[in-house]
């Protein structure tokens, strides 16, 4: 039989193709059914966590039938083709309408000013760039330098402002986090700025911790500051979790375009937003804090098209998938979904808190996510570490991120939960099931393991040694 005279009743794991290797490095010189290249693909994918069990991520995992299906349905729809499809163009405005009001906006024309973006990364690029070029274009009507741009962070940032920092030539200020100040402090953010600050950026659901900086504090100090030296510096809020949280959750807490110096925010879509990956956004208060450089024109496409973005072809589904929630669920719709998951976060906390073995980092639960530690007492004397607790519950198909903090802090190792939509009560207690069956294996061990041991030999290298708290404690001799 030809190669290409396929049988189609020739069962999947009866195929020829089941005894060879997928393709690695050349593209195969034959064609293979649908059905068995589609086997072949997904069976790569098997040795996974699963993604609802992936309490690493922070990006939805879940969505509802209907949703799924829209999604679906528009995967070969390029959003920048606003020509071809000006319906997913205006569905876009509509969602930025909503989330500008959610935070709300001063802004009073009918379209408020934003974009879209792949995910909350290019939004936080956005609203940088679009900060620096407002900054750029304040100093040259000065006839004053603008080579040496600034920003001020906490060390809590996520990766994207270090890609910021390196790619655009800007200067990141960092300011360590503490157990003293475990969020970005108002006062140090005012010693690191000057006349060459393009803006700070604090940030709603740091992804090391869970917690919220202080945006009114900031706002505060910042308004002091502008008013003795006549600067203008701005606030950036990186909201990438918690911009879908606090208008549900704490709608009172002052943290948005309420403030003066809020003058953008961006968010994640596909986090708290409720959509499945590759999609961000990002608002500015008004249309004068856009810079009008941000913005191109093509007519490549059938028609003049005016974009703002890092990106170009971009998927629409996303797009729907978003109009679709916020349709679907509304604002209580929204608040129940989160509260949910604020109730789970706060019962796991509760329940880790009570392990002998651990402590959390804070007392409160802020977002739908916390951090955990090792109890100073416990972990100078445990022959494992929070890595091997890791490893332990990947075997049963869970994935609890164990990871060093900080510059500053990074001595100290923690655990991470993030629950999302698609997390229950239920699915939270056969994790705390699995947790302590770990470590009742974990603390049979007659010997340290690796990790430990390698994390003792680094403590000796440094010459200090640290409890997972960070508390510096006698040496062994």
């Amino acid at each position: 039989m030809e190669k290409n005279d396929y049988r189609n009743d020739t069962a999947v794991f009866g195929s020829e193709e089941m005894l060879q290797p997928a393709p690695a490095d050349k593209l195969p010189m034959h064609g293979t059914r649908p059905e068995v290249a589609y086997q072949m693909v997904k069976d790569e994918t098997f040795a996974q966590t699963q993604p609802r069990l992936n309490l690493a991520t922070f990006v939805t995992t879940y969505m509802d039938p209907f949703a799924t299906r829209l999604m679906n349905e528009a995967i070969s729809i390029n959003y920048i083709d606003e020509t071809e499809y000006p319906r997913v163009a205006v569905m876009s405005a509509k969602c930025i309408n909503i989330m500008a009001n959610l935070w709300n906006t001063p802004e009073q024309s009918k379209w408020k000013t934003g974009a879209l973006a792949i995910g909350s990364s290019e939004a936080c690029m956005l609203g940088g760039v679009a900060a620096w070029l407002r900054w750029r274009e304040r100093r040259e009507a000065q006839g004053k330098p603008y080579d040496k741009p600034n920003f001020v962070i906490s060390t809590g940032y996520q990766v994207v402002w270090e890609k910021f920092a390196d790619l655009w030539q800007i200067e990141m200020r960092t300011i360590p986090l503490s157990r003293e100040h475990p969020t970005l402090d108002a006062q140090a953010v005012i010693a690191k700025c000057d006349e060459n600050t393009i803006c700070v950026v604090p940030i709603q659901g740091v992804t090391w911790t869970g917690l919220n900086d202080d945006v009114e504090a900031i706002d505060k100090a910042l308004d002091e500051y502008n008013a003795r030296t006549g600067y203008d510096i701005p606030i950036h809020v990186d909201a990438a979790s918690g911009g879908f949280i606090l208008p549900f959750i704490n709608p009172e807490k002052r943290w948005d375009f309420r403030l003066k110096w809020v003058l953008s925010i961006s968010t994640s879509g596909h986090k708290y937003g409720l959509v499945y990956p590759g999609l961000g956004w990002v608002v500015w208060k008004d249309k004068k804090y856009l810079p009008g450089k941000m913005s191109f024109s093509v007519n490549y496409l059938g028609a003049d098209i005016t974009q703002v973005g890092l990106n170009f072809s971009r998927p629409a589904a996303q797009i729907l998938g978003q109009y679709y929630q916020f349709i679907r669920l509304g604002y209580e719709g929204y608040k129940q979904v989160q509260s949910n998951s604020m109730e789970i976060a706060r019962y796991l906390h509760d329940e880790i808190g009570k392990m002998p073995q651990f402590a959390n980092y804070c007392d409160e639960v802020v977002n739908p996510l916390f951090i955990w530690h090792m109890c100073k007492d416990y972990a100078p004397t445990a022959r494992w570490t929070l890595y091997d607790l890791q490893d332990k519950l990947k075997q049963n198909g869970w994935m609890v991120p164990a990871y060093s903090m900080p510059k500053d802090i990074e001595e100290m190792v923690v655990m991470r939960i993030v629950v999302r939509q698609g997390f229950s009560r239920d699915m939270a207690d056969m994790l705390l099931d699995d947790m302590r069956a770990a470590i009742t294996e974990l603390e049979r061990l007659e010997y340290p393991t690796p990790s430990r041991l390698a994390q003792d030999r680094n403590e000796k290298v440094n010459g200090s040694v640290f409890t997972h708290t960070g508390h510096k404690r006698e040496k062994q001799h």
